[in-house]
């Protein structure tokens, strides 16, 4: 089975403990992201998945394993995902009450891909998951942070690659200059 892991974030360049038998190919669906997720323990407004957004390209990477449980685990540790919230990692074929998503399945079927994974976790602001923070409420709060953790949410913004042109990120470069990173940091294909 071949199995693939799909992302568009900081998976790119800090893979972890996700162990990968190819390096990220451009191509992968066109899914719905903006920076809509603020979690408590990373210093970041994370890219994901956002029904209301514009559908922006992704990446995708082969996984060195051949079992969907593990791929899934993999995942799991790299986002520190807890075994409570299982359908926060998704993957097709769907395991764990995670939702099967028809725009990954036409791309699979398309790749002749056997199975993917991808992180589902949610929107978050103000410690609520499910909460979709306006643009503005997004820009004040990175513009509010400062020393170490303002240049970590500035670099995760910066090393995004330039082609996943969100609305907020397109705001964000308006009203704090921090503009994508010229170098690709994405892990290139081996």
């Amino acid at each position: 089975m071949n199995i693939v892991c799909i992302a568009w974030g900081s998976l790119l360049w800090k893979p972890g403990p996700l162990k990968l038998a190819s390096g990220w190919h451009p191509g992968g669906p066109r899914l719905p992201l903006e920076f809509v997720r603020n979690s408590d323990d990373s210093p970041e407004v994370a890219l994901v998945l956002c029904e209301s957004a514009r559908p922006m390209p992704t990446y995708w990477a082969y996984l060195d394993t051949q079992d969907l449980d593990e791929a899934r685990a993999m995942l799991q540790q790299r986002e520190k995902i807890t075994p409570e919230k299982p359908e926060w990692v998704g993957s097709i074929p769907s395991v764990d009450g995670a939702k099967a998503d028809a725009r990954i399945a036409a791309w699979m079927k398309e790749k002749r891909i056997d199975a993917a994974v991808w992180t589902a976790v949610p929107p978050k602001f103000d410690g609520q998951n499910g909460k979709v923070a306006t643009a503005d409420q997004v820009v004040a709060w990175l513009d509010s942070c400062s020393g170490e953790q303002r240049a970590a949410v500035e670099d995760y913004i910066r090393r995004t690659p330039a082609h996943i042109d969100t609305r907020y990120r397109r705001i964000i470069e308006a009203r704090l200059g921090w503009t994508p990173l010229r170098e690709s940091h994405v892990t290139q294909m081996r």
